[in-house]
């Protein structure tokens, strides 16, 4: 039994129609890009998955991401909508963390807390029942934090990276998928090459289709080396947070909208560095300093659906998944299954208008 319900019909047709793979083409290979791939590949067996981006990692913006299942709010995405896909991307994981794949894929469990001046209006915000033990902090606890009033404690996921995307990147050529460098300039470059394009573009959908909707956030942070730190510290404003990871500790950060510069700035590294000691004094006999600098390709709403196009009596079948910003990480897994679920259907159409023309 295939996902989502895909069933292969015991027939002749059917299983002749099967043995031609469908060619699906995806754009991008940052951490949409690739766990869409990897989730299609697993999900579909019948499509033959490529992956064309212009950079992999470790130059996405996937991999100056801290990499922590906190979820950020879309505005224009129904709440129940987000609940499904942190809850997906949070069970998938958790398995991976649980097996003998998580050092090699860079998954681990990361315990902290997240604070807050004035109390939120939602104490147990919608993801508090899906992330491990959240509870709400004592005042005790609080004692470290003298400017904040109100905490959450819990333990959520932590995905390292380049590690993680290294090996989705394995995992994809594994179920025998492929991937290939280069810039896509027009969807339909792609027509008659494959069958199906999944749009993992990210910000580059602004130019691949002229979608202004989504944009950049610039958001600058500080690799370091702690290792004596182990639990996270985060501003509930998010503009403010310390995430330990396997390799190093990430201190953010930055929200700079319409920017498109890559160039980190040195007085924003001391302004990040300072507020982040403010928060956990230790920090200061860090010596030595990584600025990184990504893009978060940021819509009101994240873009998952099918799209027909037509030209000149051609037609190219597109499933769209992009403009997650800065919380692609926390539901990464989920939208990846339901772009998934969008392909299977083009797949079940070119089924039944191949079974029908063979009658």
């Amino acid at each position: 039994m295939l996902e989502h319900g895909f069933k292969q019909e015991n027939t002749l047709q059917t299983n002749s129609w099967i043995m031609c793979s469908v060619k699906v083409a995806i754009i991008g290979g940052g951490l949409v890009g690739l766990s869409t791939a990897v989730c299609i590949s697993e999900s579909i067996p019948q499509c033959s998955v490529t992956v064309i981006a212009e950079r992999f990692s470790p130059d996405t913006t996937s991999d100056v991401a801290a990499g922590v299942l906190i979820p950020h709010t879309f505005p224009g995405t129904p709440v129940q909508q987000q609940m499904r896909w942190f809850q997906e991307t949070f069970d998938y994981l958790l398995s991976i963390c649980n097996s003998a794949e998580a050092a090699d894929a860079g998954i681990l469990l990361l315990s902290g807390c997240q604070i807050f001046k004035n109390a939120p209006e939602e104490k147990y915000p919608f993801w508090s029942d899906v992330v491990l033990g959240f509870r709400l902090m004592t005042d005790k606890e609080l004692v470290k934090f003298p400017r904040y009033v109100f905490g959450q404690a819990f333990t959520t996921l932590k995905c390292d990276c380049p590690p993680y995307l290294l090996w989705l990147e394995k995992r994809l050529k594994r179920n025998g998928g492929h991937v290939h460098a280069g810039k896509i300039q027009d969807l339909w470059d792609l027509h008659g090459q494959f069958d199906i394009v999944v749009n993992c573009s990210g910000l580059g959908s602004r130019e691949l289709l002229g979608d202004m909707k989504v944009y950049p956030v610039q958001g600058q942070v500080l690799k370091v080396q702690a290792p004596w730190l182990t639990h996270f510290i985060r501003d509930g404003t998010g503009s403010t947070y310390i995430y330990p990871g396997i390799s190093n500790v990430t201190l953010g950060g930055t929200r700079v909208k319409d920017t498109w510069s890559l160039a980190p700035d040195a007085s924003v590294s001391k302004e990040i560095f300072d507020r982040c000691c403010a928060l956990e004094p230790s920090l200061q006999v860090v010596k030595e300093t990584k600025e990184r600098v990504g893009l978060r390709p940021t819509r009101t709403t994240v873009r998952v659906e099918k799209e027909v196009l037509l030209q000149n009596g051609r037609r190219l079948n597109v499933v769209h998944n992009y403009g997650h910003g800065g919380g692609g990480f926390s539901v990464h897994r989920g939208t990846a299954k339901e772009a998934t679920h969008l392909v299977g259907e083009f797949v079940n159409s070119m089924r039944s208008t191949s079974t029908k023309s063979k009658l």
